[in-house]
């Protein structure tokens, strides 16, 4: 199923024009040389990053390559990479896909990913890919897992088994955009949880966790907690954009489990 779709996005790209996502030039590549080249140097892997969390680093944290908070308060997860920042070059685009349905964005963004971060990344070893899931009330409402429709176009090695069905969300009617960090934590809680069909399935597994956005960091860590729980070994977040604002310190954190 994967070749029949490469092959006609390979078709269409070169019978069809298009438009870059960044700059909505209209041309041949759906991401124009010149906005590949500023996102190539503009991209947040240019950038001393916590290893842990892809926050960028202060100047007395480069020496670690890991940000204080990470020190201090450890999160769930063992490892992030991010494409860009929030607000950076691709947030329309982004925009676009969640809010306007424009799946072309998708293809679009996912492409920008496989041009700017795959190579960096193919010696990447997991066992899983596994997209941030939405609720099945916020899936039906909007018709599609922005995260899925981006990860499972992500270029990775055929050992990695990419898969919407093992991580599941229950709904939550409150939205998050404005919370404070310790809310978000607070509100994330519980949320997910995994496929019964496949608990057997992760013990000792490495998985990579796609989303489109990380803020706090509070859903991804979330996540690994329970998928640590569910006898993961290691998690590792791609991201698409990352917000990199000040925010309050991590609180609300899970309790250590055992």
């Amino acid at each position: 199923m994967h070749s029949i779709e490469n092959i006609f996005q390979a078709i269409c790209a070169h019978l069809l024009p298009s438009a870059c996502i960044v700059c909505e030039a209209f041309q041949r590549h759906i991401l124009c040389t010149h906005c590949a080249a500023l996102l190539a140097t503009e991209q947040l892997s240019n950038y001393e990053c916590c290893q842990q969390c892809g926050h960028t680093l202060k100047e007395g944290e480069i020496a670690e390559q890991r940000c204080r908070e990470c020190e201090s308060n450890p999160p769930y997860f063992d490892e992030t990479h991010c494409l860009d920042r929030y607000d950076g070059r691709l947030q329309s685009a982004l925009h676009q896909l969640k809010y306007q349905g424009r799946l072309a964005c998708a293809h679009g963004l996912a492409s920008t990913w496989n041009q700017l971060m795959a190579n960096d990344l193919k010696g990447q070893q997991a066992n899983y890919l596994l997209p941030v899931p939405l609720s099945q009330v916020k899936l039906c409402s909007r018709g599609f897992n922005q995260s899925w429709e981006l990860a499972r176009r992500i270029r990775c090695t055929n050992q990695i088994n990419k898969n919407p069905h093992i991580l599941l969300r229950h709904h939550h009617t409150q939205h998050q955009a404005n919370e404070n960090r310790a809310n978000r934590y607070k509100a994330i809680q519980n949320m997910f949880y995994v496929n019964p069909k496949y608990r057997g399935h992760l013990e000792s597994a490495t998985v990579i966790v796609f989303d489109d956005v990380m803020t706090s960091g509070a859903t991804l860590n979330e996540i690994a907690y329970v998928l640590k729980d569910n006898g993961v070994s290691r998690v590792i977040n791609w991201v698409l954009l990352r917000t990199l604002h000040p925010t309050q310190q991590r609180t609300a954190q899970r309790p250590e489990h055992v």
